[in-house]
């Protein structure tokens, strides 16, 4: 299991009590400047607070102090008067780059942001914030929405596809399907890294007006396909190794269990069903994983974090052997189990 270690230091005074409670400040000026686009208009030469101001349409008041607080988080950088990316905001925060991550972050802006104002009703109820999470049908005829919620669901997946390189040897693999993959960002990443592979995203069909094109995008249109549909209502196609990404922690343990049963029906002897998700670490869980788990508690009916034993005895329920569980990076794990 990953060590999601806490990033704060336990508070030890008043004074860290206090700026614990506040902690969510610093957060909303990443989220507010992500959203206005700070990071795209720096990205290609610097601006001092007027210029910002103007192209950003806001009013002058407090907008130094926004910027200075974006500095003072080590986002921004100001010489004399003019302000410009530091290189993690220059990689990761401007529109249209590789390894952009902003997407993720106005997801969190529009819906988990406001959702955490109602923590505490929540956890009197146990029901779901209302409309903290807009119905994956509003949100496909929203341009916008469905924008933001691609950029996320690439951003999730890209460096799940790295490590997937890495510790699965795909010359022994030929087909790869992506069960709840949206536009495909996981399949595509694969295909690239091996030209052998062919690749099926499985997605309810909203998702296929965004997958061509990002198909083209990487290169692999050739080997890769699309099929439309509802997981649990749907068969799922055929291949040799079925990912389940970033999908179970939405559902309540049977649909796990019964999602992860099909998968395993959908692979082939010797086949593989991969899991990963941000899953807890049952000797000492860190906040991280444990925040998002909240994050489950506050937009679904039914949705948590887990552990990996859980996840395993859910492959072996279903008939998988050989499960093995890996740390990947950003507190997320993979557990690998092959079908017999």
């Amino acid at each position: 299991m990953p060590d999601s270690a806490d990033r704060t230091a336990a508070p030890a005074t008043a004074a860290d009590i206090l700026a614990l409670g506040k902690a969510f400040s610093a957060a909303k000026v990443l989220l507010s400047a992500t959203e206005l686009g700070v990071f795209t208009v720096l990205a290609d030469e610097p601006g001092t607070a007027a210029d910002l101001t103007g192209r950003l349409s806001l009013h002058p008041r407090g907008v130094r102090d926004f910027l200075d607080s974006l500095v003072a988080l080590g986002l921004l950088e100001r010489v004399d008067d003019r302000y410009r990316n530091a290189p993690a905001a220059q990689r990761h925060l401007v529109r249209g780059r590789p390894e952009y991550v902003g997407g993720f972050l106005e997801r969190v802006n529009h819906v988990l942001y406001p959702a955490w104002g109602g923590l505490t009703e929540v956890l009197r109820t146990g029901l779901p914030r209302s409309g903290a999470q807009p119905s994956f049908d509003a949100m496909t005829r929203d341009d916008d929405q469905r924008r933001a919620y691609l950029a996320m669901m690439d951003a999730a997946s890209g460096h799940a596809a790295e490590a997937l390189s890495e510790i699965i040897s795909w010359e022994d693999h030929a087909s790869l399907l992506d069960v709840g993959g949206a536009r495909g960002n996981l399949v595509a990443r694969v295909l690239s890294a091996h030209p052998h592979l062919t690749g099926t995203v499985f997605d309810l069909p909203q998702m296929e007006t965004s997958f061509g094109e990002h198909m083209v995008r990487h290169g692999v249109d050739g080997r890769a396909t699309f099929r439309g549909g509802d997981f649990f209502a749907d068969p799922l196609p055929g291949a040799d190794v079925a990912v389940v990404g970033h999908v179970l922690h939405n559902w309540p343990v049977e649909r796990r269990r019964e999602l992860i049963r099909k998968a395993a029906g959908a692979v082939g002897p010797g086949g593989l069903v991969l899991v990963y998700d941000p899953m807890l670490d049952e000797k000492a869980a860190g906040i991280d994983n444990l925040l998002i788990s909240l994050d489950m508690l506050l937009v679904t009916e039914g949705g948590s974090e887990y552990t990996a034993t859980e996840c395993r005895s859910w492959m072996e329920e279903a008939g998988l052997r050989d499960v093995s569980v890996h740390p990947l990076d950003r507190n997320e794990t993979l557990v690998v189990g092959r079908r017999p």
